[in-house]
């Protein structure tokens, strides 16, 4: 058998928990809390397909040719980002294939492997691919539960010698923690950002999916001296498979961004960017995230009413989010999420261990809970399955 002499990048780089668990999240005989997946029957099947048809038919084998990036669809982004107080234009807009390219070009914008970048000490895994994943040197701050990510400790991140490249934030509904960075606090990062000169990317797939509170206004929508990054996405706001989304960017890094983004893939699908600037176009996002957020809200108050009869007796606490798709729950000292994962499996419920988006270890007694795509008379089932497996923990350590 040959013998490969691979990359640093290659023999570093690691899957995805959550890839290597999907197969949980689609068995049919498990109810999985595990996948990030937003609510299969609210995915707009029969509009997009009408969409599909709309495009195929105008724009014929245009659709299915090479192109450049889809002005009207850059134009609408452009529309809706000023909508949310965001001041570019569409020449700022750059297309990609998801928010995790996104994070792949800003991440290789700014830093060579070997330099320092800032993260969250718990964070999503893609965040931890496109830095730790490229040899970046990674300096962990920790996040709030209730206000987001410790602002002191950003600060003395941001003081160090040599000084950080740039920082990746998710600063709403948080994957997994499902917490959001508060007013204050924003206002307080973008003054950081601009003494230290640390650019701030902002990962932000999830503010559409707010169903209850009010909106709190992006950093971009703060920011003043152009240190913020934005990265937009229609994979959970409209479908995943679109795999599309988008970066706000400063317009003389606009050729940069452009080599950096055709080095990874050249380009997105001509067909797909079509398919959904004509859903949009045809005005049916409004009415498509009323639906979506309607039945999240829902999932979110049935799994929280069923934590509080089922978990809060065994000493377990949770985050109550306003958006997104995420519940975080931190168990009782000493109970292994990732050991306890078997058990709970054989009870056919599935969960993510909250260890698997630790950076750097530990956080081994937490869980992240996906409750959106879950059918109400199934999130029950879960969390009692759960329970179980939590009781049958704690009576084997003696708690």
């Amino acid at each position: 058998m040959a013998h490969f002499n691979i990359s640093k990048t290659a023999r570093q780089l690691q899957r995805s928990v959550m890839r290597d668990l999907m197969k949980y999240a689609v068995d049919p005989d498990i109810v999985s809390m595990a996948g990030g997946l937003p609510a299969s029957e609210c995915l707009p099947v029969e509009v997009l397909q009408d969409c599909a048809d709309r495009v195929l038919s105008r724009d014929r084998s245009e659709a299915l040719q090479y192109g450049p990036p889809f002005q009207p669809l850059k134009e609408w982004i452009a529309n809706y980002m000023q909508k949310q107080g965001v001041d570019c234009t569409a020449k700022q807009i750059h297309i990609t294939s998801g928010a995790q390219q996104g994070l792949a070009i800003l991440s290789r914008l700014f830093c060579d492997p070997g330099e320092s970048a800032v993260i969250e000490a718990v964070t999503f895994t893609g965040v931890q691919q496109v830095t730790v994943g490229r040899r970046l040197l990674v300096e962990t701050v920790p996040t709030d539960l209730q206000t987001g990510v410790d602002v002191e400790a950003l600060e003395r991140a941001f003081k160090r010698d040599p000084r950080p490249k740039m920082a990746i934030l998710i600063p709403n509904f948080h994957n997994p923690l499902g917490v959001s960075i508060s007013m204050e606090k924003r206002r307080a990062i973008l003054a950081l950002a601009e003494k230290y000169a640390v650019p701030i990317v902002e990962d932000d797939p999830y503010s559409p999916l707010r169903f209850s509170g009010r909106a709190v206004p992006s950093m971009k929508a703060l920011d003043r001296s152009g240190m913020v990054f934005y990265i937009g996405s229609f994979s959970k706001m409209l479908a995943p498979a679109a795999r599309l989304g988008w970066i706000v960017a400063p317009g003389e890094l606009g050729d940069r961004i452009t080599v950096l983004r055709e080095s990874l893939d050249l380009e997105s699908s001509q067909l797909w960017q079509r398919i959904v600037f004509e859903f949009l176009d045809q005005e049916h996002l409004e009415p498509h995230l009323d639906r979506l957020n309607s039945v999240n809200r829902r999932r979110k108050e049935i799994c929280i009413r069923e934590l509080q009869k089922h978990l809060a007796p065994l000493g377990v606490h949770w985050t109550d989010p306003q958006g997104g798709l995420f519940i975080w729950l931190t168990l009782p000292e000493g109970i292994d999420s990732m050991r306890m994962f078997r058990r709970v499996i054989a009870k056919k419920m599935a969960y993510i261990p909250g260890g698997a988006f630790a950076v750097k270890g530990g956080y081994q007694n937490t869980i992240r809970l996906n409750f959106s795509n879950l059918a109400d008379d199934q999130i029950p089932v879960a969390i009692q399955r759960l329970a179980e497996g939590i009781a049958e923990e704690r009576q084997e350590k003696g708690q």
